[in-house]
């Protein structure tokens, strides 16, 4: 076979780049060029398959045509008759002029893709980095929840038997009480079954002499059991129940939850506190406190109970007030509220259901407080300025006349008061405007000098 580029020479090697066979004119003639100079050019009889290195690659069109051109506007080797026919005005270029062109955006585009390659081969091993750690992190996290398990499941097991030990002690507590109230009431009952039996049998079988001997002894012994106070029920009831929702503090580091209550409320022992409990003014925040009580008497000391309030106007029953029920979790309960309508009203508090001490009651709900108008003043002489034509609001007269501006006279009714209602308490509520009799002519709205 000749070469590619002279025709002249023998082929002596191949460009792998290329792919012409070169003489070995041609092969150092395409190192030393500087757009071949990067080509790998193989000699032939150092190939292992020389056979193959100097294969033609023919022209599929034109099976005797060697694909020696490239047609740049359809981006494919052709042959000579290819450009002679349907690619003919298309612009070409032998293939060793166009290779390195071709070549080097084909390096830059692997290039760009080894980065790629790069680029996913460490997110890969970040992925694979990250999957280690999220099963390590996790062991350790499972190890963390069997830790906190365990520990809180100990809590529970010590705060169970903390509760238990409480029951025992309670039972024994009232076991106790009651075999001591036992103990009491079967000595009585001996002491009077035995002071029975000798004053029947007295009584049945001793003379008129022996019962008057006796008399005193057997009735002063009768009268001393029978002033002997004991109880008809028994000294404790078995009112023990158990709260699981309760907050039971902390246990080994865990908050737990559950309580032993031996107390019950009883809503006929709960009372209510406050001082206006049954008077209060038109839009004025007010309100009062439940003390709730146990079947003792005694304060229940804990929270938690079903509060119930209502207020309702008697004369308006669609009149109603919302109160807000604030639990102090010691027992005691807070009721507040701010009627708007004056009138009064039924007000109804009840535990689980049942009325408390006092309920329901009358709540009277006044006017707003009446602010003073006028002036508070000793006379309406001195805070006019002197004129003896002028009245006080209040209706009230000067008995004598007036004596000067030296403060030194009577005045209505004799000491300081409001000009507007004659009311002599500074801080008191004002009782309204002058007197239809007084001519409003005369009257003069004094102010303070």
């Amino acid at each position: 076979a000749g070469c590619d580029l002279c025709a002249d020479g023998a082929a002596a090697g191949r460009c792998q780049t290329c792919g012409v066979r070169l003489c070995r004119f041609c092969c150092r003639a395409h190192r030393r060029q500087k757009k071949t100079a990067s080509h790998a050019v193989t000699e032939l009889e150092n190939t292992e398959d020389c056979s193959q290195a100097g294969k033609l690659l023919l022209c599929p069109s034109h099976p005797t045509e060697e694909l020696r051109l490239f047609c740049e506007q359809c981006d494919q080797p052709v042959c000579r008759d290819c450009v002679l026919g349907r690619h003919r005005q298309h612009p070409y270029d032998f293939t060793g002029n166009v290779i390195h062109r071709h070549g080097d955006a084909l390096r830059k585009l692997l290039k760009n893709t080894q980065q790629h390659v790069g680029i996913l081969e460490d997110v890969l091993s970040q992925v694979d980095d990250m999957g280690s750690a999220v099963r390590s992190r996790a062991e350790a996290v499972a190890t963390e929840i069997c830790l906190f398990a365990s520990g809180y499941v100990r809590a529970i097991e010590e705060h169970r038997d903390r509760l238990l030990k409480q029951l025992e002690d309670l039972k024994v507590q009232k076991e106790n009480l009651l075999c001591l109230q036992k103990a009491q009431l079967q000595q009585l009952l001996q002491d009077m079954r035995t002071g029975v039996e000798f004053t029947e049998h007295l009584l049945m079988s001793g003379s008129d002499l022996e019962i008057l001997i006796t008399k005193g002894v057997v009735s002063s012994r009768l009268t001393k059991l029978n002033s002997i106070a004991y109880s008809t029920h028994p000294n404790v009831d078995d009112r023990i129940q158990f709260s699981p929702q309760e907050r039971a503090g902390q246990c080994s580091g865990y908050e737990v939850f559950g309580a032993v209550l031996n107390k019950v409320v009883d809503p006929a022992r709960c009372t209510l506190h406050g001082e206006d409990l049954h008077s209060t003014r038109q839009n004025q925040l007010t309100g009062f406190t439940l003390l709730c009580n146990d079947t003792t008497g005694e304060r229940m000391g804990q929270g938690g109970e079903a509060v119930w309030v209502t207020i309702t106007h008697k004369d308006k029953r669609h009149c109603t007030v919302k109160p807000t029920v604030c639990d102090n979790a010691d027992g005691t309960y807070c009721i507040s509220y701010s009627p708007e309508e004056p009138g009064l009203y039924a007000v109804c508090v009840c535990v689980k259901g049942q009325h408390v001490q006092g309920s329901p009651f009358t709540l009277m709900v006044k006017h707003k407080f009446r602010e003073h108008q006028g002036v508070f003043h000793c006379c309406t002489f001195c805070s006019s300025g002197g004129q003896k034509a002028a009245r006080c609001a209040c209706g009230g007269t000067m008995p004598g006349g007036y004596q000067g501006c030296g403060h030194g006279h009577k005045g209505h009714p004799g000491c300081h008061h409001w000009s507007c209602c004659g009311q002599v308490k500074e801080s008191s509520e004002c009782l309204g405007g002058p007197p239809s009799d007084t001519s409003s002519r005369s009257l003069v709205r004094t102010v303070a000098l």
